[in-house]
């Protein structure tokens, strides 16, 4: 069975994550408009009518701006835990009630095996996924200011990795933000950055060469060379090769990645 996936979006303008295993297919997250949504799945040659249900991390509007309209246009079903789902109801807005799939531990949709986990981050009850599927394991670790021993623990060894590094620090504090914004980005309820990133990326990679997508990149914060460079800097010193031991590139606002695809023989390898 193959695998795929890609970020249709990622930042703090809107976010989504598109993933499929044989027949079945979620986004997790629909924070852009249900017009762009269909525009980059389009792009893609993905027909938003075949997908099977939408995932929410938390709800904030970047990740939940068209969840609704999404649900109503396609009948499709919204998994959240209840702290997220009583957070974001109202911003959603009316959907059938078979439709309000309110999780407590993992759940399957077809052939895509969920794992939700928490995180820190300034929303009500914030998650991040672990996907499994064909032998394949996709992790999404992204809106959080701390990862944990534990997290890192139970992310280790996936085969796609989309990771937040959202800001470079010194770009961070001698921006144009507010103080108290500033504060709560890098704060423990807020953003990894990029050093916060390659910290953790090394203790994270296995031998099964994972696809690693550098995500949520701040526009005034950070920019793709600046976060690819400090990330790749620290795999060179922890012994790490892009090309040789994974692969390594950037999520974009404007536009989606690849369409990645993991079969369980080998990772088919795409250039960013």
């Amino acid at each position: 069975m193959q695998v795929e996936i890609s970020v249709l979006a990622s930042g703090s303008k809107g976010n989504c994550t598109y993933i499929r295993a044989g027949e079945h297919a979620v986004l997790i997250d629909a924070g852009l408009s249900g017009k762009k949504i269909e525009q980059r799945l389009s792009q893609l040659d993905r027909d938003p009518a075949e997908l099977d249900a939408l995932l929410i991390t938390h709800e904030h509007k970047d990740h939940i701006k068209s969840i609704g309209v999404l649900s109503r246009r396609y009948d499709l079903p919204i998994y959240a835990n209840q702290g997220t789902w009583q957070a974001a109801e109202s911003e959603i807005g009316r959907v059938k009630k078979e439709n309000c799939r309110i999780f407590e531990q993992d759940f399957m949709i077809g052939d895509l095996a969920f794992e939700a986990y928490p995180v820190s981050h300034d929303a009500e009850a914030p998650v991040g996924y672990i996907c499994r599927a064909a032998d394949r394991k996709i992790v999404l670790a992204t809106d959080t200011g701390v990862m944990s021993a534990e997290i890192i623990s139970r992310l280790r060894g996936a085969d796609f990795f989309v990771l937040e590094s959202n800001h470079d620090l010194e770009m961070l504090m001698t921006g144009r933000y507010p103080y108290f914004l500033k504060n709560r980005i890098k704060g423990t309820e807020g953003h990894l950055s990029n050093d916060d990133t390659a910290a953790i990326l090394p203790q994270l990679v296995r031998d099964n060469f994972p696809t690693v997508v550098l995500a949520h990149l701040s526009e005034e914060n950070n920019n793709p060379k600046v976060a690819y460079i400090t990330v790749n800097n620290a795999l060179k010193e922890a012994g790490l090769k892009v090309g040789r031991d994974l692969q390594l590139g950037c999520a974009s606002q404007k536009k989606s990645t690849p369409l990645f695809k993991l079969i369980k023989e080998q990772q088919q390898r795409e250039a960013f």
